[in-house]
């Protein structure tokens, strides 16, 4: 060009050098890619959130899923209660079931995914006692039920807001709008239906039981409540005496850690085989009787270890022993005389005989109070102590508060009124002993109050009847884990007692049986019509306590008298265990379409429900069909603090869920608790530290790889060129870690769905997590020159990077579809922008991407996908194996160096391996196409696999029998065939594993299975250092020789680090071209010394380039990015440069002011170039008068040791 300083030649003031207006220095090189370097996890994930709900995501899937016909795919969400913030048990079996349900989804079924409510219960009213401060049942019906029931509906969906944005915010997909809430009329009519099967199967009945009591919510519990809750606990322990009539000083000594309900004492029981003694005090002269075995209560010196039988004259005299069933009949002073002159009074205070008495603890005489225990009931009620349905002395109210019939301690708490009984009875003289106890109670799972065991009537389901078709039911289900159906679940239910479901309380869905007073005539409605028609009244809209309560039905059997409903509420149990029925209003509506979806597909809940929700589950769905509920059931354990106690909002021992979320992202939060043992109902420590690993060990390492993918298409693309996925270029690439990780590939999709079809998310996670370590630490590593088009030279380079982005994109996708029922968050990112490479991505336009058929490119969302189906063409079984030891001996290599403290940037001249009995195709892998990235990764000049036949020279093999295995085969054997086995030779050790068998003393050792083998290294020679693997199967040897050549190449690859670092630091991009300078210090030559020792280095590395001392470069030259950093243990000043024109020492000025502003990359090698400056015209060479870099003019002019570049 003909350029004139008049018009054309302007100044720049970014390079302080004269420049044109197409100057280079428009600053391209700080242009980044649209991916960040860092992803904020959090905020990508509430953008995606957003995009959701705008795009109304879910419900579409679910409109596809419908549009197709899919099969329908049951799911039960047990309800929770909505009168708390949801925690991190919530969240966990949250995120179970949102993953096996976007699984199904995903998997080609139709998944209904309804959130419900547990509106009813102890906890509502437990929570509005405490707020109105009520303690007695007659204060709310001072009140008014229908008050004090407004009052419970206000508060039980007071966190349904909070726990849609929790659950929304999780990346769970479940349908808010179209919930179900127990207390809905709807439901409880369902409800009513349930029971009223139950009753005409004669499944009901009512009766007065003992049963676990809360005196702080004043109503019965069942037995499976009363064991969700049990605290270790001190009680005090006491041993009375009961004076026998008829034999003077003489007494019953009775042990009780209840002695609030000696006052109600009735009668004494014994076991009937057990020996009893009559023992004489030496000190007292009184005589007592209890059973032998059990002196020691009585005589506490007798559990010394000094203790001698010798002794036992000083204490006591044994006077006569008998069975237990001697002493039946016999009769006693009462210690109260509250109930002496009641009706049956006559068959009280006598002694009884039971098996269930047991000489474990106390003194072998159990004293019986049937108000108040269940076996004692059962023993009184046997012997005639009491009669059923008759009264029994029961002087303790509905809120555990004594009554008037026991004035001593009248209007006191039970549990309160313990130490003035025991006061009294000392002073009564009947207080033989008083200790304390430590042991485990029950307490209410609710209130957290102890609970006591009262009698009350009750209505019962008749689960003993119907035993045996639950425990087989329950093997007609699939449980994960196993232990758990088949222990746990399994021998609750063949322990399985009558169910009292109902409860003396208010809010709640009211049993609907109307009866006259003494219950001979009883009516069981099943639903709000039947009601009608025999009240005579309107149907109701709703069915609570105040609504129906007023509602009488007339008698049939005596015309002119109403019946009136019973008293009492369903257990809120009940009505979470009728919820598959419910929450659908069967079988008042969708009658036929839900009986095709029951049994459920799948439900999960914790650890603590296998007394809860499965247990009423199964009951339920036994008595009306004679099926399971469910067919499959993941149960977890639970999530403990950190220190391993419960959480507790009090102690805030636990970080907010809702911060962790904000902090580290939902799929973090996800992944941490499902790769975890919590999934195999262990209990799990949270740690957030964890789930920072989780983002720091997995979600960066695949961002990153994922950001290297986009970098390095776009740098691909840049010439012009549209990258296209193409199965046919991946299948047919010959790349050994193409074959591999295609394989890997395809082996875990076909895992995934293996496993998540045994709903094992146990072992679903742990292998997604491996797989994104080999797809990030090795495919990705191994491959990131090939990638970047720096594998080869011009076409052909890029030929190679293409099939690798060909492949790494069919990975990535394929990865993408099979995390996303997991990670839903980071998977839907990676996917917006993978199916713009998709040829269907065009059809996504004007509705087309929330339409059918659903494909890659052309759907909206990754969930709207089929999951991938495995390639059995692209398993590869060998490959993987050769992969496997590739990584097994370079981690042991890089362990050798680290042993020899060598930095992996100094070369190691050769590298070793022993492999014990390798597969023909795994030698011929790691010394074949695989053989280079060995070197690459150990920075190795040289490796080899040792064959069989010199392993000898190199290691010793060693034998090991498996005495854990052993121990009952050999027996006395065992240490001679140990000394015989461990004397072997390494050649007679190779020739049994050959073999596959030892004999020795007239036993066979199984190689395989009952003896372990082990190489050790046992070469001489300092310079070797060798490495084991834990297992001893490989061994791998470095030679540590350090010489000049070895010394320079690690420096270069310092070097080489140093400027790849500043790169990155500049924010360049792969495509991004540099030129790279230096400078020592003052008279220090190693970095330049060793760059011209290892040109070939630099040059494969950045494409023809190489760095040099900064004295060669242009005095034009505009660095990027300069440093100082650590190279050869010296430091030097790094930089990195624009690409500029090198020009002749000796050219003219004004010649070299116009080639100072012009691109290197406009010109081509050996080419004139004509200018015309102020009416002067030049003429210049490339390659004579300038060069197209300073490395090109270097090797030109001999500058940097010409022998170097020939």
């Amino acid at each position: 060009p003909h350029l004139s300083s008049n018009n054309t030649i302007v100044h720049c003031h970014n390079c302080s050098i004269v420049a044109n207006t197409s100057c280079r220095t428009e600053h391209q090189t700080n242009k980044m890619s649209s991916l960040p370097g860092a992803l904020d996890f959090p905020s990508m994930e509430e953008e995606i959130v957003d995009k959701w709900t705008k795009e109304d995501t879910f419900q579409t899937q679910n409109k596809l899923s419908l549009d197709r016909g899919d099969k329908k795919y049951t799911f039960y969400d047990g309800p929770p209660f909505a009168t708390g913030l949801p925690h991190y048990g919530h969240i966990l079996a949250g995120t179970i079931k949102d993953t096996v349900t976007r699984y199904a989804s995903m998997n080609g079924q139709y998944v209904e995914r309804r959130a419900g409510w547990d509106c009813h219960g102890l906890p509502v009213e437990y929570e509005i006692d405490q707020k109105l401060n009520i303690t007695h049942r007659d204060q709310v019906l001072e009140m008014g039920i229908d008050k004090y029931n407004e009052t419970c509906r206000s508060i039980v969906t007071r966190y349904t807001s909070e726990w849609e944005t929790t659950i929304t915010r999780l990346g769970r997909w479940i349908d808010f709008k179209n919930d179900y809430k127990t207390m809905d009329a709807s439901f409880m009519e369902s409800v009513w239906w349930v029971f009223r099967q139950l009753f005409d199967k004669g499944l009901v009945y009512q009766g007065y039981k003992v049963m676990p009591y809360s005196t702080a919510c004043t109503t019965p519990l069942s037995n499976f409540e009363a064991g969700l809750n049990y605290k270790d606990v001190n009680d005090p322990a006491i041993v009375v005496t009961f004076p026998v009539k008829g034999e003077e000083n003489t007494f019953f000594v009775a042990w009780t850690t209840t002695p609030w309900t000696l006052p109600s004492n009735l009668a004494l029981c014994v076991h009937p085989e057990l020996e009893y003694v009559k023992v004489k005090d030496v000190a007292t002269e009184r005589l007592f009787y209890l059973v032998k075995s059990r002196l020691p209560q009585l005589y506490p010196v007798m559990n010394s270890k000094k203790w001698k039988p010798a002794k036992a004259k000083d204490h006591y005299e044994i006077v006569s022993t008998c069975p237990g069933k001697d002493l039946v009949g016999k009769t006693y002073e009462p210690l109260f005389d509250f109930f002496a002159n009641t009706p049956r009074s006559n068959e009280y205070f006598r002694v009884l005989s039971d098996t269930y008495v047991t000489d474990d603890a106390g003194t072998g005489i159990v004293h019986q109070a049937p108000a108040f225990g269940e076996d004692d009931y059962r023993v009184c009620l046997a012997h005639g102590v009491i009669v059923k349905g008759g009264d029994i002395p029961c002087p303790v109210d509905a809120d555990g508060n004594f009554t008037d019939e026991v004035p001593l301690v009248k209007g006191m708490h039970v549990k309160a009124a313990d130490e003035t009984l025991i006061k009294t009875i000392k002073e009564m003289g009947r207080l033989y002993q008083k200790d304390n106890l430590f042991h485990s109670y029950p307490f209410c799972w609710r209130s957290d109050t102890p609970l006591i065991y009262k009698a009350v009537p009750s209505w019962f389901v008749k689960v003993e009847d119907i035993r045996d078709k639950i425990v087989a039911n329950n093997k007609e289900t699939y449980w994960v884990p196993i232990e758990i159906k088949e222990g746990r679940f399994h021998n609750w239910l063949e322990g399985a007692r009558d169910w009292a479901v109902s409860r003396n309380r208010f809010w709640g869905t009211p049993i609907p049986i109307w009866a006259n007073e003494d219950l001979s005539e009883v009516v069981c409605i099943s639903s709000v019509k039947e009601l009608a028609d025999l009240s005579g009244k309107p149907e109701v809209t709703d069915l609570h306590r105040e609504t129906v309560d007023s509602i009488e039905i007339p008698s049939k059997k005596t015309p002119g008298t109403m019946l009136k409903r019973v008293d009492e509420v369903f257990d809120c149990w009940f009505e979470s265990g009728s919820m598959p029925y419910a929450q659908s209003h069967y079988p008042f509506e969708n009658k036929e379409e839900w009986e095709k979806g029951y049994p459920a597909d799948f439900i999960a809940e914790g650890l603590d429900q296998t007394r809860g929700w499965f247990y009423t589950l199964m009951v339920l769905s036994t008595a009306l069909f004679d099926k399971p509920a469910f067919k499959n059931n993941i149960v977890n354990g639970m999530v403990l603090a950190q220190d391993g106690q419960k959480m507790s909002k009090r102690k805030k021992n636990y970080p907010d869920p809702n911060l962790v979320i904000s902090k580290y992202g939902a799929d973090a939060l996800r992944m941490y608790l499902v790769n975890s043992p919590v999934v195999r109902a262990e209990s799990l420590k949270f740690r957030e530290d964890g789930v920072l690993g989780v983002v720091k060990e997995v979600f960066l390492p695949l961002y990153n790889a994922f950001r290297f993918f986009m970098q390095n298409i776009e740098r691909w693309e840049h010439g012009g060129k549209k990258f296209a996925p193409d199965i046919d270029t991946l299948r047919q690439s010959t790349n050994p870690t193409d074959i591999w990780i295609q394989a890997e590939t395809q082996g875990l999709i076909k895992f995934v769905h293996e496993e998540m079809q045994a709903y094992r998310l146990y072992t679903v996670m742990p292998a997604l997590v491996s797989f994104g370590g080999q797809l990030t630490n090795w495919y990705v590593r191994l491959n990131r020159d090939r990638l970047k088009g720096m594998e080869g030279e011009g076409d052909e380079a890029e030929k190679e990077a293409e099939t690798g982005l060909q492949v790494l994109y069919d990975v990535l996708l394929d990865v993408t579809m099979i995390m996303a029922p997991f990670t839903p968050f980071i998977t839907e990112f990676f996917y917006q922008h993978l199916r713009k490479f998709q040829p269907s991505y065009a059809e996504a336009a004007n509705g087309g991407g929330n339409s059918n058929p659903v494909m890659p490119g052309k759907s909206d969302s990754v969930h709207f996908l089929m999951l991938p189906k495995y390639d059995e063409g692209r398993l590869n079984a060998n490959a993987v194996e050769a992969m496997q030891t590739l990584q097994s001996v370079v981690e042991q290599g890089r362990y050798a160096r680290e042993k020899r403290n060598i930095s992996l940037r100094t070369p190691i001249k050769t590298v070793v391996a022993v492999l014990r009995n390798p597969a023909p195709h795994v030698v011929e892998g790691i010394t074949g196409p695989l053989k280079k990235y060995v070197l690459s990764e150990l920075n190795a000049w040289d490796f080899q696999v040792v064959p069989k036949e010199n392993e000898h020279d190199w290691v010793t093999l060693s034998l090991t029998p498996n005495f854990k295995l052993l121990g009952k085969k050999l027996g006395k054997k065992m240490k001679a065939v140990k000394e015989y086995v461990s004397a072997m030779t390494h050649d007679d050790a190779v020739k049994c594993m050959e073999a596959g068998k030892i004999e020795v003393e007239d036993a066979v050792l199984d190689c395989d299975t009952e003896v372990t083998a082990k190489l050790d290294f046992s070469r001489d020679g300092e310079h070797w250092e060798p490495a084991v693997k834990g297992d001893g199967s490989i061994v791998v040897a470095v030679d540590c020789t350090q010489d000049e050549a070895i010394l320079s190449a690690g420096v270069a690859r310092e070097l080489l680090n140093g400027i790849q670092q500043l790169r990155k630091n500049a924010g360049l991009e792969i495509k991004d071209k540099v030129e790279a300078f230096f400078s020592e210090e003052d008279g220090v030559t190693v970095v330049e010394n060793a760059v011209a020792r290892n040109v070939g280095v630099f040059e494969a590395k950045f494409k023809g380039s190489f760095p040099l001392p900064q004295r060669y470069a242009p005095e034009f030259s505009v660095p990027i990015k300069t440093d100082n950093v650590e190279v050869g243990g010296t430091q030097v000043k790094l930089s990195v440069c624009r690409p500029a024109l090198a020009v002749a020492d000796s050219l003219d000025p004004l010649a070299v002011k116009v080639l100072s502003t012009l691109d290197p990359a406009t010109f081509s090698e050996g080419k004139d170039f004509s200018l015309n400056v102020d009416g002067k015209a030049f003429t210049v060479v490339e390659g004579v008068d300038f060069w197209l870099s300073s490395d090109s003019k270097a090797k030109s002019t001999g500058a940097l040791k010409a022998d170097t570049f020939a």
